[in-house]
């Protein structure tokens, strides 16, 4: 697990296991909040104890960006601690993660000690608020990547945890190609610091125009390709060559893994695009 600290009191982590997932972490005066957990249950734990054996803080909270696994398998790993997320992500959690879980433990044994804890503190609209110490959280929807999506603004450092609804390639399948373009353009128009995506490095200020541009050029050149294809009696050559880079990105980003979310998110808006459930 690779950990920096980003500005006073802020931590971020990421895997070096399981796609460059990232987590981060505020430290307040009196106990600490956590922003995502990780995949794998020894770096949830390395996360724990670096905050309460290195740091000497109790971690009271423990904010969920999205329900999906790699985000969330971690939040049995904070005993006692608040989950928050939106109420969707709660909703997600019990339809479909613990199925998930069952499948995991089946191929992978450090996950027999996982549960699934569900958000006990969740919202709908709006922003909710949280002071840690000397920091205020800004926690607010981020629509696009999926229903459930929140992000997390530390006002005081404008560093933001986008979580999925930021990546080094956008991500369609589950969520709006329109509604994430939204939210990236808003994203890009905060004045931060800092964007903490939800896999890959962190974005710094003087980067952050490149990489709204980046991924907004990919979902415009997404949607023109589909709709192009859509058309033709038999797409199959126009899909083929509609590769990552056709699109903008690169193949290299997040270990190369951006080429299947690429594939995925061609075969999901073909279809949506088409009604159809052939590709």
């Amino acid at each position: 697990m690779l950990r920096e600290r980003i500005a006073d009191n802020v931590y971020w982590f990421q895997s070096e296991i399981y796609a460059q997932v990232t987590a981060g972490a505020v430290i307040g005066t009196a106990w600490a909040t956590v922003i995502d957990t990780l995949a794998m249950p020894e770096e949830s734990l390395a996360i724990r104890n670096f905050i309460e054996e290195s740091l000497q803080m109790p971690v009271r909270y423990v904010i969920n960006t999205s329900y999906h696994a790699d985000h969330t398998l971690g939040n049995c790993y904070f005993p006692g601690a608040t989950i928050i997320g939106h109420s969707l992500c709660r909703k997600f959690m019990m339809e479909r993660n613990e199925t998930a879980l069952q499948e995991t433990r089946e191929q992978f044994p450090a996950y027999q000690k996982t549960k699934i804890v569900l958000p006990n503190l969740t919202f709908e609209s709006g922003t909710l608020a949280l002071q840690v110490g000397k920091k205020h959280l800004k926690i607010f929807p981020v629509p696009g990547n999926s229903l459930d999506g929140v992000a997390v603004l530390v006002r005081e450092d404008r560093i933001l945890f986008a979580g999925d609804a930021f990546m080094p390639l956008p991500y369609v399948v589950e969520g709006d190609a329109d509604e994430l373009a939204d939210t990236i353009k808003t994203i890009g128009k905060m004045s931060l610091e800092n964007i903490v995506q939800g896999h890959g490095d962190i974005i710094l200020r003087g980067e952050i125009e490149a990489a709204t541009r980046s991924n907004l050029n990919y979902l415009s050149n997404l949607k023109k390709i589909i709709k192009a294809a859509a058309k033709l009696k038999d797409p199959t050559k126009r899909l083929q060559a509609a590769t990552v880079e056709a699109c903008g990105k690169s193949r290299v980003l997040l270990g190369g893994l951006v080429e299947e979310l690429h594939h995925q998110n061609l075969v999901s808006l073909y279809r949506r695009e088409t009604k159809s459930t052939k590709m």
